[in-house]
């Protein structure tokens, strides 16, 4: 029997099944979408993190190179957005373009990079939140803020799962109202940041900044493979299509506009905090409100964590409601059971697929420390970007996808240089990110070839 594993999709099957989600997003939605998701465990704690352990002071710069890698792999996803308008993202742009197998692998990538992305930002969320309510005389038992860890007497972060299971809740009634929420912790937080630069930058002492390199520019370029998981959010935001108000127009400016505010809030934090506390002492849970308490600005430490509280709420939601429409996505096609692409008539969204990607989720963020789920999420985007800045050049070979809409420019340089980028911040990943990542796609190609191959869509026809 002769496998046909690079079996293509057809983008007008895509179209006709995805009719049932209402398009009531605009480019502003899909801004305070993507600003949501990258303006979350990203600003709040890879600065600091990134800085103590890393690059150094230099942590700016590695912000930079990672936002350049970006915005290349960023006009590649708003013209596939653009000319393929449909749920599912760089998984059904695989299907599409490579073929089924390439497709899946893709989609396998990018269930590793949302539901982990999620679990990570839980955690997070986690330690802002002990540390929101402690002055308030609020003490939690000392056997479930944090992740499994039974030396320390810490079994389960009982607060990241209670945080993931409230949003799910929330998405659960359908996107009309979870964006109006969204956008408006959206613009909460941006104020919030906005403040912590601005009063951040009385209480700089430029002696904080020297060694600028204490690890040279090889640090600078190893922070970027980590601090590239905080870019994460543009890429979901083209997850969104099918519920997009003209995507030919609104999803470029939903892609490019997240990255241009991303990139300035990034480097104007990772200034300003390496600036007031010397980054060897930034290797911490909470670093940005630590920073505000140590120059004794406590009553600002206090808005921002609720700043950073709000905003990483923000993300889950944009995460949890990308990780659903991917799972739908899969299901669609019979990659995985039927049942998860099932939309509900009252509140049109996939409700099943959204329950047990809360589930997956939630005993992430219980059991796993932000460290461990990191650089694998950087892994699974890496991945998918590269694949999609290459899939550019068959994009543009096909004739039967028209788009009048955005358009890479320096078509074809910058596609392959924005894929020979990602590979080569893929190079620079731990050995161990390997491995795992490496079991993890061998698992998705055993539930292919058993599952998945015999049970799509493309199978019957």
């Amino acid at each position: 029997m002769k496998l046909h594993i690079f079996r293509k999709q057809k983008i007008t099957t895509y179209l006709g099944e995805d009719i049932n989600f209402s398009r009531t997003l605009t480019a502003f939605d899909l801004m305070a979408m993507g600003i949501g998701a990258v303006i979350g465990t990203g600003i709040f704690i890879l600065p600091a993190t990134v800085a103590a352990t890393t690059a150094g002071p230099g942590v700016s710069l590695s912000f930079l190179v990672a936002a350049v890698i970006c915005v290349l792999a960023g006009m590649c996803y708003a013209e596939f957005a653009s000319s393929i308008p449909v749920a599912g993202s760089a998984y059904s742009y695989g299907n599409i373009i490579y073929g089924e197998f390439i497709g899946w692998l893709m989609g396998w990538a990018l269930i590793l990079e949302y539901m982990l992305a999620v679990a990570t930002v839980a955690a997070g969320w986690s330690s802002y939140f002990t540390a929101f309510i402690k002055p308030f005389g609020i003490k939690l038992p000392k056997a479930v803020p944090g992740p499994f860890n039974p030396k320390q007497g810490v079994y389960f972060d009982l607060i990241a799962v209670v945080a993931i299971f409230l949003i799910a809740l929330l998405l659960a009634q359908g996107m009309k109202s979870s964006i109006k929420i969204n956008n408006t912790a959206v613009i909460i937080k941006i104020t919030i940041i906005l403040i912590f630069i601005f009063v951040g930058l009385n209480f700089i002492k430029p002696s904080n900044y020297h060694p600028f390199l204490p690890y040279k520019m090889a640090g600078v370029f190893k922070g970027a493979t980590t601090v590239f998981f905080a870019f994460l959010g543009f890429d979901v935001v083209s997850s969104s299509a099918a519920e997009v108000k003209k995507p030919q127009k609104n999803m470029p400016l939903g892609i490019i506009g997240t990255l241009a505010v991303a990139v300035i809030l990034y480097m104007g934090v990772s200034l300003v905090l390496t600036g007031m506390v010397n980054y060897t002492k930034l290797d911490i849970a909470n670093p940005v409100a630590f920073a505000l308490q140590y120059v004794h600005q406590d009553w600002l430490a206090e808005l921002l964590s609720l700043g950073a509280i709000v905003g990483m709420a923000s993300m889950m939601l944009t995460m949890i409601y990308s990780s659903s429409r991917l799972i739908y996505a899969m299901a669609r096609d019979g990659l995985l059971p039927h049942v998860f692409s099932k939309i509900d008539a009252k509140h049109h969204t996939p409700q099943l697929a959204l329950l047990v990607v809360t589930i997956v989720i939630a005993l992430g963020a219980a059991f796993f420390s932000v460290d461990q789920l990191t650089n694998l999420v950087s892994f699974g985007t890496l991945f998918a970007f590269t694949l999609v800045s290459f899939g550019i050049i068959r994009l543009r070979s096909r004739t039967d996808i028209k788009n009048v809409g955005f358009k890479v420019p320096g078509y074809p340089y910058v596609p392959v240089v924005s894929g020979l980028c990602c590979i080569f911040m893929i190079f620079q990943l731990n050995t161990d990110v390997f491995i795992m990542a490496g079991i993890w796609l061998i698992i998705g190609i055993i539930i292919y070839f058993v599952y998945g191959y015999h049970h799509s869509q493309l199978e019957s026809k």
